[in-house]
């Protein structure tokens, strides 16, 4: 296997752009649930959590994006999640929230829901697959039953059919294989969860597992790693390569610290300068830091925390 760098022929595609549009911020790794393909080992357990003066700095270089991206573990989790949430729609920045929608159940978090849809918060919600047994297997037993309630509960607050209220869905393979094509997929998402629950959404997002932290864990503990890496490997497309995330956005750990993307993370691959949010002060392009991990979002239609890039 290449180096994923050596796969790249065009040296500008291994820069970001002037203009970077997402700053993606991982609030912190303390989570409900424990799903197998999660890449950075989220759970009950973590005590990683950002803090309210980490999130003063994230204010301070959000005018320099488009779009605030806050994720986790379970970002809802974070004490300091509604606090973030409120100053950043008061700001007029658009948000996106990642969530698993099951947290969403538990006490002390029901009113999140219509806390969202009065900020406008886009949220992209985790949903491994459109059948019970395929997602409890992924994510843990009751996972389905509680996620087709909470998007009932958003369709009925307008989410996936207001269009001011943007409610995306994010499928990730259950096993070591790629997602198939994402329109198709759509499709068929939209069909099932339309006719057996009377669901709605904006948009599905197909990402490919990394492997990397649980799921990079559950393949070698099963011999499957080097099988898993030649498949990514050998589905390489150049043409998802000026599509890559990392391209456009910046990344946040939960201690502050600089990315290129969330994948980057859990590896420890910062940005050489400079090193924490803390200590940034202008936005400028700068050189990506790769790994043969890389290889995940580039195979296939590609993969980035949109979806599909080519």
């Amino acid at each position: 296997m290449k180096p994923f760098e050596a796969m790249i022929a065009d040296p500008a595609l291994t820069m970001t752009e002037d203009k970077l549009k997402i700053l993606q911020v991982n609030v912190g790794s303390l989570c409900n649930l424990a799903c197998k393909h999660c890449h950075v080992d989220a759970g009950s357990r973590r005590t990683e959590l950002m803090t309210r003066e980490t999130m003063q700095h994230v204010l301070r270089v959000l005018p320099n994006f488009e779009t605030l991206d806050i994720t986790g573990g379970a970002p809802e989790m974070n004490p300091n999640f509604r606090w973030l949430v409120d100053e950043v729609a008061r700001s007029g920045t658009h948000v996106i929230v990642r969530s698993n929608l099951v947290i969403l159940k538990e006490d002390g978090y029901e009113d999140i829901p219509e806390f969202l849809a009065d900020r406008k918060v886009e949220i992209a919600a985790s949903l491994p697959y459109y059948s019970e047994n395929d997602c409890d297997r992924q994510r843990g037993k009751g996972t389905f039953k509680a996620v087709i309630s909470m998007l009932k509960r958003l369709n009925d607050l307008g989410y996936g059919r207001d269009e001011s209220l943007t409610l995306d869905l994010v499928y990730n393979p259950g096993g070591a294989f790629l997602p198939p094509a994402q329109s198709d997929l759509e499709a068929e998402y939209r069909h099932r969860l339309r006719e057996d629950y009377g669901i709605e959404f904006t948009h599905l997002f197909t990402i490919t597992n990394n492997p990397i932290g649980r799921f990079g864990e559950f393949l070698r503990r099963t011999g499957n790693f080097d099988r898993y890496m030649k498949r990514l490997c050998d589905a390489f497309n150049p043409a998802t390569l000026a599509g890559m995330m990392c391209r456009f956005q910046l990344s946040v750990g939960w201690d502050g610290r600089l990315y290129d993307c969330d994948f980057n993370q859990p590896l420890g691959l910062a940005i050489d300068e400079p090193q924490n949010i803390s200590e940034l002060h202008h936005i400028r392009a700068r050189k990506i830091k790769f790994g043969n991990h890389c290889y995940a979002c580039t195979a296939g239609s590609g993969s980035s925390c949109g979806g599909s890039t080519a």
